[in-house]
């Protein structure tokens, strides 16, 4: 290959790379980051990686509606095709003003992503994307257009060819293809099409609407109609098969006015603002929402203390248990799911990986507890928006109909975090306190990912649904507040706040949602990425510094009533919350929560250790009002029977030095299903375990103490079951992740570098070499190559087979040569490097320009 004076177009995807900067090879490998997993070893591989069917199809899945729309008229135009032809098929005759200046970007962005290549005058879509997006019988176009008339006549016969071109008012031709030729013509003139329909029958042109924008295909009988007729014999309808017919592309283009799509849609649809509140208004909600999802999580993982619900044999939580979780919480189960699958998401709850598996609160939970409410929100929200975990799948069916569970597998989703980012950054570009309609954002999410998720009729597309979960959960874990995203939400996300206030200046006509305050450098439609983990850090710390002074301060006092209730107004300090949950029953929660004491909460309160003394002590303390008479009876009535009755392993027995007591328990009907008997006067064997005794005794009213085997009272915790330490759940990202700034460059510059090694011209002692070959030389010719090399500093190119046999093409410069081995600086892997000479299939010197 000889250098060019001048830029030449390029004559291949590979070629069209190679005249690319780094910058712009930089910017496709980040957009498309299969194309360097694994390297490729030159810019042919990559070009060739570029299109391969799926990443084609991953590229374009990625494509918003406009640049989508722009490759679809590009796979309808000719190959290849001007500027001007696809502004034609995209803005119409009419030239519509926003198509014309919105197009640029479009193909910019086409271009960016290697789908298309070639200078404006030979604009190509990549084969692979051309074949997908193609009309074609089985896969119609997404512009409705059929073939051309080239493609439907391939098969005709000259004869009927000849009859449609006389027909059609055209003069007969010597052969088939000129007669093509000429009806193409024919139906690209705007003027003769337009004399030529104005003497169709109003019927025929009837026909011809009905099809113009698709499907194109129609059926007729053996002996058409004569409006049909008409149409057959002048090839504005072509027949594909016996009984079908199909508009052309060139008649239906006409018909259009030259659009390609009914509605180009160059501009993404604006998110509406629905309502607006003001911004400490929508801060203090959501810092309430967040106080409240606190106190959710912690209830959850205080109700699994004792170890939680069983591990299903296929993983995750029974109906039955997040029905009964969902009671416990007060909370509907799709709520109750969101609440389970984020704290499992953060790490707060995990399986035990005993052999009756169970799930409780891990290690992690306990060091959650210690940290201040906002840090401990914020914990809660970034695991939140980066969890590819999805809640809202619970319930579902997957591809092999098994219902999907809480904590089980198959919720991860790899779109749900990039959703969750987006639809948040949609908000942020909203003024300070607006909402949005939820049909806005899904319209916006529509045009920005178009192609994403096929979906069954009637059915939502996956990103439709995330997106609605997201607006929800968001508004359930406090990151928004009314609808609109609160100051620590923006602040999660790493985004500023609002220069202006709301409602200044006039919105622009892509809509407020365009207006982002980060990423200047995208274009307005451009969805931001989100924030590398050590940004998420940084925006994370930032967000619970601003929400912690919005956070009600715990109070240290409840007030006690009459009716053995307490009422706490407000948050509780941790300790005397986590004592008042022993000794009381939560009886009803919201601003104030209330608390009621029964015979069974004091009793767990002392099975916890403490004594009447301590419990009187701590009531004192703790209550604004002094303590009612009936609450200190109480406390003191459990207490005196309490422990009287002791309970142990026999396989159970009860003793107790009171024998009229043991006997009033014999007598009694309901102590049968417990099959006791007396072994002494103060001792009674059970044959039910010492759990099951302890509950019956329970049940009938008695006060009874567990015992150890050494006669100690067992005093039994609220907190003692924790799984062994447990990391949180990693995101399932789908494909490689965006590669980095550092892996960017090494990448690029062992691409340039393979590339270099497979371009380079070169010049052997016997016939010119081309690039795909290996050199082949004799030992004694390599290593004289290679010595002489050496002296002059000249770099060489190489055949190499490595151990494994596999054969590759370098560019080296030998530094020395010894003992068999060559040292060189190797160009293609940008290092110095050591190769047995016998490894060289041989060597070949580069030419000198």
């Amino acid at each position: 290959m000889s250098t060019e004076e001048k830029p030449a177009a390029p004559r291949s995807l590979a070629e069209a790379l190679r005249a690319r900067d780094d910058a712009s090879l930089a910017a496709l490998l980040r957009s498309r980051p299969d194309l360097i997993t694994p390297v490729p070893t030159d810019l042919t591989q990559l070009a060739t990686r570029a299109g391969t069917r799926a990443s084609v199809l991953r590229a374009l899945e990625r494509l918003d509606r406009f640049a989508l729309q722009t490759a679809e008229a590009l796979a309808v135009a000719p190959d290849p095709a001007s500027y001007d032809t696809l502004l034609g098929l995209l803005a119409g005759d009419a030239r519509d003003e926003t198509v014309v200046a919105a197009l640029p970007r479009a193909v910019a962005t086409l271009r960016e992503q290697a789908l298309v290549w070639g200078g404006d005058d030979r604009l190509r879509l990549v084969r692979t994307a051309r074949e997908l997006l193609a009309p074609s019988a089985q896969h119609p176009s997404p512009t409705g257009l059929g073939p051309s008339v080239q493609e439907t006549t391939s098969g005709m016969s000259p004869g009927r060819m000849q009859e449609i071109v006389t027909a059609a008012g055209l003069p007969s031709t010597h052969d088939s293809v000129s007669a093509v030729a000429a009806l193409t013509e024919l139906f690209t003139d705007r003027k003769r099409m337009a004399a030529l329909l104005a003497e169709a029958p109003e019927a025929s042109r009837e026909v011809l609407s009905r099809l113009m924008w698709g499907p194109p295909y129609g059926q007729v009988t053996a002996d058409p109609a004569a409006h049909l007729r008409w149409l057959l014999d002048r090839g504005l309808l072509l027949p594909t098969a016996p009984g079908t017919v199909v508009l052309p592309r060139e008649v239906a283009l006409h018909l259009r006015e030259g659009r390609a799509h009914r509605t180009p849609e160059p501009l993404p649809p604006p998110v509406e603002p629905a309502t607006a509140h003001g911004a400490r208004m929508v801060d203090a909600t959501a810092a309430g929402q967040a106080y409240t999802a606190l106190a959710t999580v912690e209830e959850l993982l205080k109700d699994w203390h004792e170890g939680g619900p069983a591990v299903l044999r296929a993983g995750g939580l029974s109906v039955r248990d997040l029905k009964r979780t969902a009671v416990a919480l007060d909370v509907t189960e799709p709520v109750a799911a969101f609440w389970v699958e984020l704290a499992y998401a953060a790490g707060l709850l995990a399986s035990d990986g005993e052999a009756d598996e169970r799930y409780a609160a891990t290690p992690a939970y306990d060091e959650w507890l210690e940290l201040p409410p906002a840090e401990r929100w914020a914990r809660l929200a970034e695991a939140w928006l980066t969890a590819t975990r999805t809640p809202g799948l619970v319930g579902g069916r997957d591809v092999k109909d098994r219902t999907l569970s809480a904590l089980g597998p198959g919720l991860d989703r790899s779109a749900a975090p990039e959703v969750r980012h987006r639809v948040l950054t949609l908000l942020a570009g909203l003024p300070a306190g607006a909402a949005p309609t939820a049909d806005s954002v899904l319209a916006r999410l529509r045009w920005e990912r178009p192609l994403r998720g096929p979906r069954p009729e009637g059915e939502e597309d996956l990103r439709t649904r995330l997106a609605r979960w997201t607006l929800s959960e968001a508004e359930l874990l406090g990151v928004t507040g009314r609808g609109a995203l609160s100051a620590h939400g923006r602040a999660l996300l790493g985004v500023p706040a609002p220069a202006a206030p709301a409602g200044t200046g006039a919105p622009e006509p892509s809509g407020p949602g365009d207006k982002l305050p980060v990423h200047h450098h995208h274009h307005p439609a451009a969805p931001v990425e989100p924030l590398s983990t050590a940004e998420q850090t940084v925006a994370t710390a930032a967000a619970a510094r601003l929400l912690a002074p919005l956070l009600p301060e715990p109070l240290d006092h409840v007030l006690l009533q009459a009716d053995l209730t307490a009422v706490a107004p407000g948050p509780l300090r941790r300790p005397l919350a986590d004592m008042l949950g022993v000794l009381a029953d939560v009886e009803s929660k919201g601003g104030a929560t209330v608390y009621r004491f029964t015979p069974g909460s004091v009793r767990r309160a002392l099975d916890a250790g403490r004594t009447a003394a301590d419990l009187h002590a701590f009531l004192t303390a703790h209550s604004r009002t002094p303590v009612p008479q009936p609450l200190a009876y109480l406390i003191d009535d459990v207490a005196r029977k309490h422990g009287h009755l002791r309970v142990g392993a026999a396989s159970a027995y009860v003793r107790c030095d009171d024998d009229a007591l043991l006997n009033e328990i014999l007598a009694d009907k309901r102590a049968a299903a417990l099959r006791l008997r007396r072994l002494a006067p103060t001792v009674l064997a059970a044959q039910s375990d010492p759990g099951t005794l302890l509950e019956g005794l329970r049940a009938m009213g008695y006060a009874p103490a567990a015992e150890s085997a050494e006669g100690d009272v067992l005093i039994s915790r609220a907190d003692a079951h924790r799984t062994p330490p447990r990391t949180a759940p990693e995101p399932v990202p789908e494909g490689p992740p965006p590669p980095d700034a550092t892996l960017l460059a090494a990448a690029i510059r062992a691409i340039r570098a393979g590339d270099l090694a497979a371009t380079t011209p070169r010049k052997s002692a016997g016939t010119p070499l081309t690039g795909g070959e290996l050199p082949r030389t004799s030992s004694a010719e390599t290593l004289a190559t290679v010595q002489a090399a050496v002296l002059t500093g000249e770099s060489l190119w190489i055949g190499y087979v490595n151990a494994e046999g596999a054969a590759s093409q370098r560019v080296i410069a030998p530094i020395r040569v010894e003992g068999g081995f060559v040292t060189a600086y190797d160009h293609t892997a940008d290092e110095v490097r050591t190769y047995p000479l016998h490894r060289i299939t041989g060597v070949a010197e580069l030419a000198e320009d």
